[in-house]
C-alpha cells in the first residue's frame, strides 16, 4: 500500500498559489498611484504572476504600467503588453501622463528597451524569449477555452517568469474563463481546476458547477493569485470619486409583435434584417437630438452603413478598415474631433475610455452579455460625471432580447457578489500584508532531536 506523507496530505487539502515575484517598497512605485493602487501593485509584483479583476475606471492602466516598469528594472529586460487595437495607443498616451515610457510596436524589430505594447493580432510577430514579463490588457480575450488565440498565448508565454492579466469582466457566468487565466499564468491547468473544485452539471458534461463543499476553498484559491475589486471600499478606502452616476435604460420596440416570435438565432437575424430601416431611423432620431457625444452600437454591416448615412456627423469604424484608420477614428472620437461613433462592440467595445460621452444607442442586441456590458462601460465608468442613458432599439418580432440580457446581467452580478463575498477578507489580508503571507520557508539551521526523544526511538 502506498502512503502519502503528512506534509503532502496537508498541501493537497489547501491549494494556494505561492509567490513567484519580488519585494518592492511602495515608496519606490510610481507616485501617480493612489495608496490602494500602490498596495495592489506591490502585491502583484510579490506574486509575480497574477490577475487584476478590477471594475472599469479603477486605474488598471497605471497599475499594469507601474508593474511592468518594476519588472523591467528588476530583470534588466523588457516587458510586452498585449491590448485590443486602439487601446495600445491610448495606453501609450496614459503612460506619458504618468511619466512612464511605452513603445507602440507591431513587430519584434520595433521593440525598444523597457515597456512595449502591441495588439493581439500581432502576437505571432514577437519572440517571447526576448521578454521577462508579459501583460494581457482586456484579458477576457482568453475567455474561450477552445480558441486558437487562447492556446497560442498559453503556449507562447509558458516560460515567461512574470505575467499579469487585467480585465474588468472575469468569467461573467463562465468559470472556464478563470481556468484559462490560471493556466496562462501558470498557476494551475484548466483541467486540474475543474477536477479540484467542480463537477459536471447533470448529464451535460460541457457544464460545470462548484462542488458544494469546495466553494470557499475555490474562492480562497482564486484570491491567492487574483485581485477582485469593484470599488476601493472593498479594501477599506474612501469611495469618494468612485460612485457611478445613474444609468437610465430606455427600450424602444419597433413594430407590432407577430403571433409567433423569433426563437432561433437565424430567425432573430431575419427579424433584425426585416426591421432594419425602422430601427435605423429611430436610432438616427435619438442621435441627432442628443446633446454631446454619442456611441452607436450594431452587429450587422448593413446596420452600420445605414446608421452612418442617417446620423449627422457620424464616423464609422468597421472591421475592413485599415488598422491605422481604426486607431485614428477612435482617437478622434476620444479627443472630441467627431461627435458620433458607429461601430460593433467586437471592434471598438473593449478598453476605450469615453467618459465624455453619456448617450449610448444599441441598434438591436445580440445575446452576448459581455459585448453589451463592455460597450456600455466605455461611457458608464468611474470618472463619468453625468447620468448615462442607454437606448435599446429592437424589433417586436425579436422577442424578449432585453430580458435575456437582464437575466445574464443578474447572473453576472450574483457571481460578482459571490466573488466579493469569498475574496474580500482574504484580498485585504494579502494586499495589506497582515496575516496571510505565504512565503517559502528556507531553514538555515539543521534540526536536531532532543536526547530524550532519541532515547525513546
Amino acid at each position: 500500500m502506498n502512503y502519502i506523507n503528512y506534509t503532502d496530505f496537508l498541501k493537497s487539502k489547501h491549494i494556494i498559489d505561492m509567490p513567484h515575484g519580488f519585494d518592492v517598497d511602495v515608496k519606490n512605485l510610481n507616485t501617480n498611484l493612489f495608496e490602494w493602487q500602490a498596495l495592489i501593485t506591490r502585491w502583484m509584483l510579490k506574486k509575480g504572476r497574477c490577475a487584476a479583476f478590477e471594475d472599469c475606471g479603477l486605474g488598471k492602466t497605471i497599475q499594469q504600467l507601474a508593474w511592468a516598469q518594476q519588472v523591467c528594472e528588476h530583470t534588466n529586460s523588457n516587458v510586452i503588453v498585449f491590448a485590443p487595437l486602439s487601446v495600445a495607443t491610448q495606453t501609450a498616451r496614459e503612460g506619458e501622463k504618468f511619466g512612464i515610457s511605452v513603445t507602440v510596436c507591431r513587430t519584434q524589430a520595433d521593440v525598444k528597451p523597457g515597456i512595449n505594447i502591441t495588439n493581439y493580432a500581432m502576437m505571432e510577430h514577437f519572440d517571447a524569449n526576448k521578454f521577462s514579463g508579459v501583460v494581457l490588457d482586456e484579458s477576457s480575450i482568453i475567455k474561450s477555452f477552445t480558441g486558437a488565440t487562447t492556446q497560442a498565448l498559453i503556449d507562447k508565454f509558458r516560460n515567461t517568469p512574470y505575467k499579469l492579466c487585467c480585465t474588468a469582466t472575469p468569467a461573467p457566468n463562465d468559470y472556464m474563463e478563470l481556468g484559462n487565466h490560471a493556466e496562462f499564468l501558470g498557476v494551475m491547468k484548466r483541467s486540474e481546476m475543474l477536477a479540484s473544485f467542480f463537477i459536471h452539471d447533470g448529464g451535460d458534461t460541457a457544464k460545470w458547477r462548484l462542488k458544494g463543499h469546495a466553494e470557499s476553498a475555490f474562492w480562497e484559491w482564486v484570491s491567492s493569485w487574483a485581485v477582485v475589486l469593484q470599488n476601493p471600499a472593498d479594501l477599506g478606502y474612501e469611495q469618494d470619486g468612485y460612485n457611478l452616476p445613474p444609468l437610465n435604460i430606455v427600450e424602444h420596440i419597433i413594430g407590432e409583435a407577430p403571433e409567433r416570435l423569433a426563437q432561433t438565432l437565424s430567425e432573430r437575424r431575419e427579424a433584425r434584417k426585416a426591421s432594419l430601416p425602422e430601427r435605423v431611423a429611430k436610432c438616427a432620431e435619438i442621435a441627432n437630438k442628443a446633446d454631446g457625444a454619442v456611441t452607436v452600437w450594431c452587429d450587422l454591416n448593413a446596420e452600420s452603413t445605414a446608421l452612418t448615412s442617417a446620423i449627422n456627423g457620424a464616423v464609422e469604424v468597421t472591421g475592413s478598415d485599415k488598422d491605422e484608420n481604426k486607431v485614428r477614428y477612435m482617437a478622434d472620437f476620444s479627443a472630441g474631433k467627431s461627435s458620433v461613433l458607429v461601430s460593433k462592440p467586437k471592434i471598438a467595445g473593449f478598453g476605450m475610455n469615453w467618459q465624455h460621452c453619456n448617450t449610448v444607442i444599441f441598434c438591436g442586441l445580440s445575446d452576448s452579455f459581455e459585448s453589451y456590458y463592455q460597450a456600455v462601460r466605455r461611457c458608464w465608468r468611474f470618472g463619468q460625471t453625468r447620468p448615462v442613458t442607454v437606448h435599446i432599439v429592437t424589433s417586436a418580432a425579436e422577442g424578449a432580447v432585453r430580458a435575456n440580457i437582464e437575466r445574464k446581467q443578474a447572473d453576472a452580478m450574483k457571481m460578482a457578489k459571490e466573488m466579493s463575498k469569498y475574496t474580500k477578507e482574504i484580498m485585504n489580508e494579502n494586499i495589506k500584508a497582515t496575516t496571510r503571507t505565504y512565503d517559502k520557508y528556507e531553514p538555515k539551521t539543521v534540526m536536531q532531536l532532543p536526547q530524550w526523544m532519541e532515547a525513546v526511538s
